[in-house]
């Protein structure tokens, strides 16, 4: 309770001093496509994970702390699967920029770069009947540039659909490809569209996030929303006249 309330306090004041969410505080929201392989080997257990079926898809990618492109932050990719088990139905998977690695999956890693390595969960989700970190990863364009002149998100969206592999393992699996999410580029909505993720509310029949400090996390975002007065959480600004992201969202 202690820590809860701690973590209210701490959020409603930054979200206060940025008049935005406390952490993520800028963001671009893309339209993309979700397609699950469905069954390859072993079943998973999970029904929306065993058929294959190609869903509508909205991405917010975010800097956590909201700094400058040249340094290093932790990267949050949030995903909404639209009707993901029947029409109207959504999940939202959090994914924050980690290792891939037994400890590192758990592990928030800054980097100044959205493309050059994987997203988690971080916390453990149980699917079927284990508990597996979920994870995205770039999937790397062959005609690209060279690593080393790593273009920006927004220049890679320019030019091409950018791809990722979800997968799935538990700490003593490999990790397993579940799905293929695609990028098409910048959501076309009202800049003032505030989209809220919650990962809780949002889940599925055997794909839900462990209770894990759940309260905590539940903790910070109500102080963040109420730090800045807003009944929504994980707002994102895009320019209304170019649809383009301003400076700070260029990640």
């Amino acid at each position: 309770m202690i820590l809860d309330a701690a973590a209210h306090r701490a959020a409603d004041r930054l979200a206060r001093l940025r008049a935005a969410p406390a952490l993520h505080p800028h963001g671009v929201l893309c339209s993309g496509t979700l397609d699950v392989s469905g069954r390859t080997g072993a079943e998973w257990g999970v029904p929306w994970l065993d058929r294959p079926r190609s869903y509508a898809a909205t991405v917010r990618w975010s800097r956590a702390l909201g700094l400058p492109r040249r340094l290093p932050d932790a990267l949050g990719l949030a995903l909404r699967v639209e009707d993901a088990d029947a029409p109207g139905d959504e999940l939202d998977l959090l994914f924050t920029s980690s290792g891939a690695g037994r400890f590192g999956r758990h592990l928030p890693l800054p980097r100044p770069d959205a493309l050059s390595g994987p997203y988690s969960t971080l916390l453990s989700y149980r699917v079927g009947d284990r508990e597996r970190v979920l994870a995205a990863f770039p999937v790397p364009d062959p005609s690209g540039p060279p690593e080393a002149a790593l273009p920006t998100l927004w220049q890679e969206l320019a030019r091409r659909p950018v791809r990722f592999d979800l997968r799935a393992a538990a700490s003593d699996e490999p990790w397993r490809t579940f799905a293929s999410l695609s990028l098409e580029g910048v959501h076309a909505a009202s800049a003032t569209t505030t989209i809220s993720y919650d990962p809780y509310a949002h889940s599925l029949p055997g794909l839900r996030p462990t209770r894990r400090l759940s309260r905590l996390r539940e903790a910070a975002y109500a102080g963040s929303r109420h730090g800045r007065g807003a009944g929504g959480r994980d707002g994102r600004s895009v320019s209304p006249r170019t649809g383009e992201p301003g400076p700070s969202l260029r990640v």
